[in-house]
């Protein structure tokens, strides 16, 4: 199901999401190239924002290409595979998403409080393993969660209150016992999340207590400077993620499902490049390099 029948609601709902997709699109593959190209930037810390910002493309292509193509033709049959293989995708980017923010924090804990050390601790080999690490654990759990939701029954209806396929909605539909179900996604949802959200407020517990130990006000500022753009993506990520899967039914309603679909399914990769950007002097200055040069090589 789409966001609406009426044909003039569903082609500014393709415009929308075609606007969101370029930019998200834009905006990755901008902050990928720019740390290929750019050597100042091949850190450990930019090894993983290229890494989220390529788990970024993925997770926003998997939903909303198909969603644009939903309104544009008014046809809203997804196959039985091609919805295996959302669920299975839409984890796995899901929780990449949360593993390389959990990484991501561990970058800045060991750059602010263990500069001298930081080369020794996070060397290319370290960052390339935990990098395949997290991959190798989020395809085995999405592949868990795939399983246990498809060996459910659906006998009808066949109909998805939402503009993809996800569990939630997923288990709605079934005509077998679900809470079973429930009790593992709440289980395996409180060990991850358990998990890196434990990462990231213990590695921002050593951040700020070493942070406040520095005597200036402007060595506070730059260091506070770089971690609050990754609080910001994590939070905005994981409250409406928790939300979407965690809510009891009693709070599950048609707009509500939507706009929390949306915000977690949508939003960060549109909004974390933004994010990035904006906060990031190092990001700027490779943006402004890069612009420059190709303005010179295009007066010449």
């Amino acid at each position: 199901m789409g966001f609406s029948d009426d044909h003039d609601v569903q082609l500014l709902h393709f415009v929308m999401f075609l606007s969101i997709y370029l930019v998200a699109l834009t905006g990755n593959l901008l902050i990928i190239f720019l740390v290929i190209l750019n050597h100042h930037l091949h850190t450990p810390m930019y090894f993983f924002l290229s890494n989220l910002s390529m788990t970024d493309i993925c997770y926003i292509t998997t939903t909303v290409p198909k969603s644009m193509a939903v309104s544009l033709t008014d046809n809203k049959v997804i196959t039985f595979p091609g919805c295996v293989a959302q669920v299975f995708l839409i984890v796995t980017f899901a929780l990449s998403e949360v593993s390389l923010l959990a990484l991501m924090a561990y970058d800045r804990y060991v750059a602010i409080c263990h500069p001298l050390q930081y080369s020794l601790i996070l060397n290319w080999d370290t960052c390339n393993q935990m990098a395949v690490t997290s991959w190798v654990s989020c395809l085995l759990y999405a592949f868990l969660q795939m399983v246990m939701t498809f060996q459910l029954n659906f006998c009808g209806p066949n109909t998805i209150g939402q503009f993809f396929c996800n569990i939630p909605q997923l288990l709605k539909i079934s005509c077998t016992d679900t809470k079973v179900n429930q009790i593992l996604i709440w289980i395996f949802g409180f060990i991850v999340g358990s998990f890196c959200i434990g990462s990231i407020f213990a590695s921002y517990g050593y951040i700020i207590a070493a942070v406040l130990k520095i005597p200036s006000a402007e060595g506070r500022y730059k260091a506070f400077s770089t971690c609050s753009p990754h609080l910001t993506v994590f939070f905005l990520f994981i409250s409406s993620a928790f939300f979407s899967y965690m809510r009891p039914k009693s709070l599950s309603f048609p707009t509500l499902d939507l706009l929390s679909a949306v915000s977690y399914a949508v939003l960060p990769p549109v909004l974390n490049p933004i994010i990035y950007s904006l906060r990031n002097k190092d990001i700027q200055a490779a943006l402004w390099k890069l612009t420059s040069q190709m303005k010179k090589n295009f007066l010449t």
